[in-house]
């Protein structure tokens, strides 16, 4: 690992301090090195709060103001030349002075997108681009998904039985479904909702399950819930109705009823329903789903290559008969955990080239 990798990397660990908060901002990191010295750094902390670059400079040290003049910034993400919620960050670094700059990958939102490099070379700035790329474009893939394909960066999460089913055949709510998490489990599973910014079921789901789809068993906030539900046929009594949590219902119907913290879209039937869905959330600037359910819902995305992750469960049981779990297409998980006796797997779509 040479200086330039070396500094990166502390880049990336400042940067992920952001996962909280920095969303649907990228998390970026910033390391401020003169002499061979770490003088200043900082990381995004918060949407709509100081970037990387700014924290980075208010962290020098009064009395090593001066090294700056000859010091070089390594940020994980090209600097921003626009006026957002904050001023350009390429501006405060000219305006600071710094002679170079370490860049780990271009910013893909369209209002960056190589022009904040350019402002800096074009300032007499000396400007790398691309040291660890990939990790830092593996670092904000969701971001990066939410500008490049304009929906959110999805992932489909289901639990199954050791012979490929997700429950029994049940035809009424008073049926309990079968469990398959164990405790262990379930808390990765509000860990993972905490992390998203909506979580989406489909309508037969929410009948048989009635599900709070809410983050108990984890710190944190609970996600935008969505819903589809053509006809509106389903029971307004539901735990997504009870206002706790925003709802966001997808519907074919132009009459919707009146419930505190649910909101209805109407969306045309006649036409693929996924790209309508996604495009309204990226409308909302909703950039991470999380699919929980059911075997259908689950398996248009599959059909539509409409995925980014899929996380699969899989318990020591067997039921022989049921509702089978989506496929998925051929190719081995990226990863494989075993947490017990759970094995907990997770898939990735070949890319096309």
């Amino acid at each position: 690992m040479n200086e330039d990798e070396k500094y990166m990397t502390r880049c990336l660990q400042l940067a992920r301090c952001g996962k909280r908060h920095a969303a649907p901002n990228p998390m970026v990191g910033a390391v401020i090195v003169a002499n061979g010295h770490i003088i200043g750094e900082g990381y995004h902390i918060r949407c709509g709060e100081a970037h990387a670059e700014v924290n980075a400079v208010n962290s020098v040290h009064p009395k090593d103001k001066p090294l700056l003049a000859q010091a070089s910034i390594y940020v994980s993400l090209e600097p921003c030349s626009h006026y957002g919620k904050t001023p350009p960050c390429a501006d405060l670094i000219i305006a600071c002075g710094i002679p170079r700059v370490v860049v780990g990958c271009v910013d893909p939102f369209s209002e960056v997108a190589g022009r904040g490099i350019r402002k800096l070379r074009d300032a007499g700035i000396d400007v790398t681009v691309g040291v660890l790329e990939q990790e830092c474009l593996a670092l904000n893939n969701r971001f990066i998904v939410n500008h490049t394909e304009r929906r959110p960066y999805i992932i489909l999460k289901w639990a199954q039985s050791a012979d490929g089913f997700i429950d029994r055949l049940r035809t009424s709510p008073e049926e309990r479904p079968v469990t398959f998490s164990n405790n262990h489990t379930t808390m990765l599973v509000h860990r993972q909702r905490a992390g998203v910014q909506a979580i989406m079921v489909g309508k037969r789901t929410a009948w048989l399950d009635n599900p709070s789809l809410t983050v108990r068993h984890w710190p944190g906030e609970s996600p935008l819930r969505v819903v589809i539900d053509r006809h509106l046929e389903l029971p307004t009594t539901l735990h997504l109705f009870d206002g706790s949590v925003p709802t966001l219902v997808f519907t074919a119907c132009t009459e919707t009823p009146a419930i505190e913290g649910v909101e209805y879209v109407t969306i045309d039937y006649s036409q693929p329903t996924l790209p309508q869905m996604l495009a309204e959330l990226y409308k909302r600037r909703i950039q991470s789903l999380l699919v929980e359910g059911g075997a259908t819902l689950l398996q248009s995305f599959i059909d539509a290559n409409l995925w980014d992750e899929a996380h699969v469960e899989t318990a020591p049981i067997t039921l022989e008969e049921g509702v089978k779990a989506p496929v998925l297409p051929d190719g081995l998980p990226k990863e494989t955990t075993q947490i017990g006796t759970h094995r907990k797997e997770i898939y990735q779509p070949k890319k096309t080239t």
